[in-house]
């Protein structure tokens, strides 16, 4: 019994050997490669795109763009600039003339003062100093009345004189701060002034004149002193022109339908205006250079001229002065 129970150990021994053999055979072949998985088909993304105006035909330099030359396409690009909708770019021109197919762009457009100002009206600029401009307190978009002094000069200006010259005007821009630099939130003015120049005194400012009075402006500012007097914004008074005579124009116009009376605009801009007419008003206007005989005890030769509102006649007696109408 102990006998058999020897062999059999011994059949298990080896038989625990020859399967140590086996795995060990088995750990040296190399494993069987593993079949990668199918390719799963990637779905691509859609391209963002983004609202964008562009011309449908081309646009001339220094022509109000019309609404049927604009359309929004879908581009894959946003630019700089760009704008998202029609209406942000109907009535702006162009700085240069742009193609068929382009995107708008802010600096493609005329931008700065220009269209801050109305039809009919100019940006003029005039010297200031802290008493003409009420002490540096005016701002862009304020509204102001320019008044004018005169001084006797013995030539144009008769008596020295101090009056409204223009009512209502509204200022663009005062020394380094304009309309164009306040924030769009409407926030406080002391942001409309660059950095470091608080304490810088205006020399200039900016005004929105009609067309028809800027050489009034200009022979006010030439001749006399000119003194900017700031108003309440609700302020909408206005002088009656009904009132005063009509100011001749330095250039005469044709008889007819093209009277002075019924120039306007551009055309009485052209017509201009004299100081003498300006100092003297529309009723009291003389025209110089025709003269007569001197009067017995006359200095100096006596003028005539033919006025709107009848005959006049100038008495120069040395450095007095009489005119008679009639």
């Amino acid at each position: 019994m102990i006998r058999f129970s020897k062999i059999i150990a011994v059949v298990l021994v080896l038989l625990a050997f020859l399967l140590s053999g086996y795995a060990w055979m088995l750990s040296r072949k190399p494993a069987a490669p593993v079949a990668p998985p199918p390719p799963v088909a990637k779905v691509a993304a859609p391209e963002a795109t983004f609202p964008v105006v562009v011309t449908t035909k081309a646009l001339p330099a220094g022509q109000a763009i019309d609404a049927s030359a604009l359309r929004v396409a879908q581009l894959t690009i946003n630019p700089g600039g760009a704008f998202m909708s029609v209406s942000e770019v109907v009535g702006r021109v162009p700085v240069f003339d742009l193609g068929t197919g382009s995107p708008l762009l802010e600096n493609q457009l005329v931008s700065g003062l220009s269209m801050r100002l109305e039809a009919g009206q100019r940006a003029v600029a005039v010297k200031v100093d802290e008493v003409m401009g009420v002490g540096n307190s005016v701002r862009p978009g304020d509204f102001v009345d320019v008044f004018f002094a005169l001084k006797a000069d013995g030539k144009d200006v008769d008596h020295s004189q101090s009056r409204l010259l223009l009512a209502r005007q509204r200022v663009l821009a005062f020394g380094a701060a304009s309309v164009d630099g306040m924030p769009a939130n409407g926030e406080g003015r002391a942001q409309q002034k660059p950095q470091g120049a608080a304490h810088q005194a205006a020399r200039t400012a900016v005004l929105a004149i009609a067309v028809e009075d800027v050489n009034r402006l200009a022979l006010g500012d030439a001749h006399g002193r000119l003194l900017l007097a700031l108003r309440h914004p609700n302020d909408t008074a206005a002088p009656d022109p009904t009132l005063f005579a009509e100011l001749q124009t330095a250039l005469q116009p044709k008889t007819g339908k093209h009277g002075a009376a019924l120039l306007s605009g551009v055309d009485r801009a052209v017509a201009g205006l004299t100081t003498e007419t300006l100092a003297a008003g529309g009723s009291a206007t003389r025209a110089r250079g025709s003269s007569v005989a001197p009067t017995v005890g006359a200095a100096r030769p006596v003028r005539t001229a033919v006025a709107a509102a009848g005959h006049e006649v100038e008495i120069i007696r040395g450095e007095r002065r009489d005119t008679v109408r009639y």
